[in-house]
């Protein structure tokens, strides 16, 4: 209850310290002031995350969707007041068509393909066993993307750790380094790289970031063994044992066609990349083409191409794989269902909070690479990282540097780049909200019987293990 009323202390008065409005470029050539008073259903909607599954869980998963629909409300009414009908359906559906659309199609997609695949055998979770797959797993995240790789792993993970009684830092540390610091080495690891690719950045440039990222893998794989190599030789004085006969002689995976399916929605994810700059999808003003919705909405052409070959991975992969492998996995639909109700909450209700970063962001006066490294990390950690990087990235290129990354939005050096895509692409680790894979591993291992922290409980995590470690990639590469 402390932790909760001192949450909310330090947001309501960071709400009073804060201006009435903030100036922001409209459509035209004149400016609209965006209420600070409109992020209140946000940072409401944050805190019932956060506080409500620790005072009234099983009241919070029966009304979820009902809480959710009400922040929402809470934001949209006030907008259209201030903005008027046409302006506030606009924006909410710029939110839905464009971003939160592909985001759950792409979780979607795959969630189904990786809970068909299944892996079986005599490996059982020990510190060493345990590393390991933390390491691999953080490298797949680049070939795959933060999210592939953690649907992909994350059953076998729980699986191997079933027996044991301590197991909650396991997860936590997946997430840390699979779900977020493995996706910096390609456009395709995470998607503000994808939206840095899409705007000049060469593909291959995000190799510039493996010494952070090894660095951060020695030191996290470092404290990670020594803590679970703890928490292992407690487990076994309590006498549990892993269920095997003999261990890590035998290893077989099943459903491995998926991996096709895999292949098919990662070159969706490239296509969508590659397509909007391509002549043959673009008019003759040079905009991508698509169908029109309302207003400046459009669902672009190379949009729904990587939705439509999403949709029939998940399908092909359903239609060809045996049930019981998805029982094997304890495959059920709880944990998309939760992330699909929570984050369109957050999509549409956080876009008052965006349009002030985006009034905010080429006036702050950052320009050294540690300060751009803390700014875009400390927001993606709450935001969606994609606009944070493209907000920094963005008021980077207009600073005037003639040395550089050359992009469409500007020259930009390489050690400012590298700052904003790792505060974009690792910070997302802080919070279970800041990348879309945190909260997909939390409901699949409290879904299996593993007891994750709460929310404040996972940041009191990051705050002892991440920070430091993101001081230390200050010290060593930003400074």
């Amino acid at each position: 209850m402390k932790k909760t009323v001192t949450f909310f202390g330090m947001l309501l008065s960071m709400l009073l310290m804060c201006p009435t409005g903030v100036w922001a470029a409209g459509s035209g050539e004149t400016t609209t002031q965006v209420p600070v008073w409109l992020c209140i259903p946000f940072a409401g909607l944050l805190l019932c995350i956060a506080v409500m599954p620790l005072i009234k869980a099983e009241w919070w998963e029966a009304h979820q969707p009902h809480v959710v629909l009400m922040w929402i409300l809470l934001m949209v009414i006030p907008f259209a007041v201030v903005y008027g009908t046409g302006k506030a359906t606009e924006t909410v559906l710029e939110c839905i068509v464009n971003d939160y659309l592909t985001f759950i199609v792409l979780l979607f997609g795959l969630f189904c393909v990786s809970g068909n695949i299944t892996m079986e055998g005599d490996f059982a979770g020990s510190p060493r066993v345990n590393a390991c797959l933390l390491a691999f797993g953080t490298l797949l995240s680049s070939c795959i993307g933060t999210t592939g790789a953690s649907m992909l792993m994350v059953r076998p993970v729980i699986k191997m750790n079933s027996w044991r009684k301590r197991k909650s830092h396991i997860m936590i540390f997946f997430i840390f380094m699979v779900s977020n610091m493995g996706g910096c080495l390609t456009p395709i690891g995470d998607p503000p790289l994808l939206m840095g690719f899409m705007r000049g950045v060469p593909f291959f440039w995000s190799l510039h970031l493996l010494p952070v990222l090894l660095f951060n893998m020695v030191i996290m794989l470092f404290v990670f063994y020594h803590v679970d190599k703890l928490a292992y030789r407690k487990d076994i004085a309590q006498g549990r044992k892993p269920d095997i006969s003999k261990p890590g002689t035998e290893f077989h995976i099943e459903g491995l066609h998926n991996i096709i399916f895999l292949v098919m929605i990662v070159a969706a994810v490239i296509l969508s990349g590659v397509l909007p700059g391509l002549s043959a999808f673009q008019n003759a003003a040079g905009e991508v083409m698509g169908i029109h919705i309302f207003g400046e909405v459009t669902l672009t052409f190379p949009a729904l191409i990587e939705i439509v070959m999403i949709l029939l991975a998940a399908f092909l992969s359903f239609k060809t794989t045996d049930k019981s492998i998805r029982r094997r996995n304890h495959f059920t639909w709880g944990a998309i269902q939760e992330v699909a109700v929570l984050f369109i909450g957050i999509f549409i209700t956080m876009q008052p909070a965006l349009m002030l970063l985006k009034a905010l962001g080429p006036k702050i006066g950052l320009y050294k690479p540690l300060e751009m490294f803390w700014a875009t990390g400390a927001l993606s950690s709450f935001l969606d990282n994609t606009p944070t990087y493209l907000v920094f990235l963005t008021t980077a290129g207009t600073l005037g540097f003639l040395n550089g990354v050359t992009t469409s939005l500007g020259t930009v050096p390489v050690k400012l780049l590298s700052a904003i895509s790792c505060g974009a692409v690792f910070m997302g680790a802080n919070t279970y909200i800041g990348n879309a894979p945190n909260f997909m591993v939390k409901s699949i291992s409290d879904e299996n019987g593993v007891n994750m922290p709460s929310f404040f409980g996972y940041i009191g995590w990051s705050l002892v293990f991440l920070v430091p470690v993101f001081i230390l990639d200050m010290l060593v590469f930003f400074m």
